[in-house]
């Protein structure tokens, strides 16, 4: 790896968690490596252990120090073989990247699954089918819904459909349903009209409005292993086999798929106490995990929504969370939400897309 880009992704255990998620997104690496003086290597972060210590009750505020992994991989520089035995252990534990360190353990160098494969481990083929909610009016879109479905909404010279269903075959996800109502014809007849090669698509219609997740006893056919549901509004790149491998972990009934999110108050705060001020905060940050929409579950949860009644997703999951398990996977970043004008022009221009509606 050249020189400036591994110093990029040498971290201190004093960095804090939220700044750590930073450097990953900034770097657009998933590994950062914890250094002492002398860049002696103690430890590995990754999202993953990012992810693990805010589930386990850390905050964003805490140092990595408290949730870095010590026992990781790495490999010394002077030893003969360098790259067949990184090979070997790469191949061995699917390992994207591997330090080298010196005698006195600073680190030296990072060798990637690309230096030494040519090309990242490729993505496998899942059998777990994708079911779409798209049925919905979108009235915080409006008058745009007025003309067409919310689902048709372009990004740049693509729909949103489209670009969902990319972020979910890139990572080996061929499988897609659809829940359709509102203007369905035009849904219907625009995923028959274009070639999606390797995709397996179909869909199934409500006859009322059935809720945000009302219509899922509809493919029970089709549900029977686990499956992802996500909103035809949400636009998620992340690694779905990862969130996968932790619902399997948690033995959950349904896994949330949470984003981190700063709220900004523009105001100053007053903290009271028996009508005395015990603390101003001048336009305080606050940092949350929202909903992305976009959820994994398991056939059973068919069981508590009731066929042909309407049902939203937080009651469902409030009935799962009171006789089953219920998980969260978060991510911290990659999000779009394009459900109401603001947030819609608001991804376009991260997205760096002209706004053409």
């Amino acid at each position: 790896m050249e020189k400036k880009k591994m110093q990029s992704i040498l971290i201190s255990s004093k960095m804090t968690i939220k700044e750590a998620m930073q450097k990953l997104d900034d770097t657009a690496e998933r590994i950062l490596f914890v250094v002492e003086s002398g860049n002696r290597l103690v430890g590995t972060v990754t999202d993953g252990d990012i992810r693990r210590g805010i589930i386990h009750g850390l905050a964003f505020r805490d140092d990595v120090g408290r949730l870095m992994h010590k026992d990781f991989a790495k490999v010394a520089g002077d030893i003969q073989n360098l790259m067949q035995h990184v090979k070997e252990i790469m191949v061995k534990d699917r390992l994207e990247q591997i330090p080298v360190v010196d005698k006195n353990g600073a680190i030296e160098d990072v060798v990637s699954w690309t230096d030494v494969l040519g090309e990242r481990p490729s993505a496998r083929r899942h059998a777990n089918r994708v079911v779409i909610m798209a049925g919905g009016k979108g009235l915080r879109l409006d008058p745009f819904t007025k003309i067409l479905p919310k689902p048709l909404i372009p990004i740049g010279d693509k729909t949103v459909i489209e670009l969902i269903m990319e972020n979910f075959f890139r990572r080996g996800f061929h499988k897609f349903s659809y829940s359709l109502n509102y203007k369905k014809d035009y849904i219907k007849m625009f995923l028959q009209d274009n070639e999606f090669p390797g995709y397996e698509l179909d869909w199934v219609e409500e006859e009322e409005f059935l809720g945000t997740i009302g219509s899922l006893p509809l493919l029970k056919d089709r549900l029977k292993e686990t499956f992802i549901v996500t909103n035809c509004d949400s636009l998620l790149d992340t690694d779905f086999e990862q969130a996968l491998g932790w619902h399997k972990q948690y033995e959950a009934a349904i896994t949330i798929i949470g984003c981190h999110n700063e709220v900004k108050i523009p105001f100053g705060v007053l903290e009271i106490s028996d009508g005395r001020l015990k603390k101003m905060t001048e336009k305080p940050v606050h940092d949350v995990i929202i909903n992305t929409g976009v959820y994994v579950m398991e056939p059973r949860v068919l069981g508590y929504i009731p066929y042909g009644r309407k049902m939203d997703i937080d009651e469902l999951i409030a009935l799962v969370a009171a006789k089953d398990k219920v998980s969260v996977y978060t991510v911290f970043g990659g999000w779009f939400d394009i459900g109401q004008w603001e947030e819609y022009r608001d991804s376009l221009r991260r997205l760096g897309v002209k706004e053409n509606v």
